[in-house]
C-alpha cells in the first residue's frame, strides 16, 4: 500500500497540471496559439536550463557503478535501434513514426527518478541513480533527436539530421551542463538561483501546455498507437530490462534506478521536442497522457514483486 500511495504522489502532480491545461483550453482562457508559444517557450529556453541544472548539479563522484552504467545506457540504445527497425514495419505515417519510437524507448526518468529511489532506497543509497540520471539523460535527447530527424518526412537528410542534433536546445544543455561539471566551474549565488526558478518552470508549464493540446475526440484515431506506445514503455521494455539486470547481478539500489529509468512513463519533453520537430503532436500528448496514467498501477506491481522476490 506504501508503493500504491508513492507512486500516486508522484504522478499526481502531472495530472493536476494536465487537467489544469485542459480546464484554460475549454474556458477558453488559452487558444491554439498561445498553446503553441508555449511549447516554444518550454522547449528552447525552460526545459534546456532545466536540464542543465540536473546534470550541473549530479554528482558524478559520489556513486559510480560501472557495471549499471554500461548496462542501461547499453540497453537503452539496443533498444532504440530495435524499435528503428520494428516500428515502421507497424506504422505507416512518418510523423507517426518518430513519436511511437520516442514513446518507448524514453522515459520520464529525470522527473521519477530521485522522488521514486528517495523512497525506496533513501537518501545514502540514492548515488547510483543520480549517477545514471546525469548520464542518461543526454543520451535520451540525441536518441530522441535522431528518431524525429529520421522520420521528418521522405528521404532522411543526413546533414540536415546532424544539424537538428546539433542545435537542439536540449543537447546544447546537456553539453554545457556536462561542461560545467567536469570543469568545475561554479554559477554565482544569484545565478544559480534564477537557473533554479527558471528550472522548476520546465515540467508544470509543458503538462499545462500538454493538457491544453489534449483532445479526448482523437483517441479513437489513435487506439493502436496508443496500445503500442503505453504497452511497450510501461510492461514490454521493463519486463526486458528488469530481468536482465537480475541475471546480471543488479540489486537493490543498482536495481532500482533500472526499475525506474526503464519502467517510467513516457518523458514530458517528448511531446514538444515532437511538436517542433515536425512529429504529430496529438500522438505524442496522449502517448504521455495515457503512460503517466497507467504508469501508477505498473510502477506499484514493478515495485510490489522486486521487493517480495527480494531484489530491492
Amino acid at each position: 500500500m506504501e508503493n500504491l500511495i508513492l507512486s500516486f504522489h508522484v504522478v499526481l502532480p502531472l495530472f493536476i497540471c494536465i487537467s489544469l491545461g485542459y480546464f484554460l483550453k475549454k474556458i477558453k482562457l488559452c487558444d491554439e496559439k498561445s498553446l503553441n508559444v508555449i511549447n516554444k517557450l518550454c522547449f528552447k529556453v525552460f526545459l534546456p536550463i532545466y536540464l542543465f541544472y540536473n546534470i550541473y548539479t549530479t554528482d558524478l563522484s559520489a556513486a559510480f557503478h560501472p557495471k549499471l552504467i554500461l548496462f542501461a545506457v547499453g540497453g537503452l540504445i539496443a533498444i532504440f535501434f530495435a524499435l528503428m527497425m520494428l516500428v515502421p514495419k507497424i506504422e505507416k505515417e512518418n510523423t507517426r513514426r518518430g513519436v511511437l519510437i520516442q514513446a518507448v524507448f524514453r522515459s520520464n526518468f529525470a522527473l521519477f527518478g530521485l522522488p521514486v529511489a528517495l523512497s525506496l532506497c533513501g537518501v545514502e543509497l540514492i548515488g547510483p541513480t543520480s549517477v545514471l540520471l546525469g548520464l542518461t539523460v543526454p543520451v535520451f535527447n540525441v536518441l530522441a533527436v535522431i528518431a524525429l530527424e529520421t522520420f521528418r518526412g521522405g528521404k532522411p537528410d543526413v546533414k540536415k539530421m546532424l544539424y537538428g542534433i546539433v542545435t537542439n536546445p536540449l543537447i546544447i544543455a546537456s553539453v554545457i551542463g556536462i561542461a560545467f561539471y567536469f570543469l568545475k566551474i561554479k554559477l554565482p549565488q544569484g545565478v544559480e538561483k534564477s537557473v533554479v526558478d527558471l528550472g522548476r518552470v520546465a515540467t508544470p508549464l509543458s503538462l499545462v501546455a500538454l493538457g491544453g493540446s489534449f483532445t479526448i475526440g482523437r483517441v479513437k484515431g489513435y487506439t493502436k498507437q496508443l496500445l503500442v506506445g503505453v504497452v511497450g514503455r510501461l510492461v514490454v521494455v521493463p519486463a526486458v530490462m528488469i530481468s536482465l539486470g537480475i541475471l546480471l547481478g543488479l540489486r537493490n539500489e543498482t536495481l532500482i534506478p533500472v526499475m525506474i529509468m526503464f519502467g517510467a512513463p513516457t518523458a514530458v519533453s517528448s511531446f514538444p521536442m515532437a511538436q517542433q520537430m515536425g512529429g504529430d503532436g496529438e500522438l505524442a500528448a496522449e502517448l504521455v497522457v495515457f503512460s503517466s496514467g497507467f504508469a501508477i498501477v505498473t510502477i506499484f506491481l514493478w515495485t510490489f514483486v522486486l521487493k517480495q522476490g527480494g531484489f530491492i
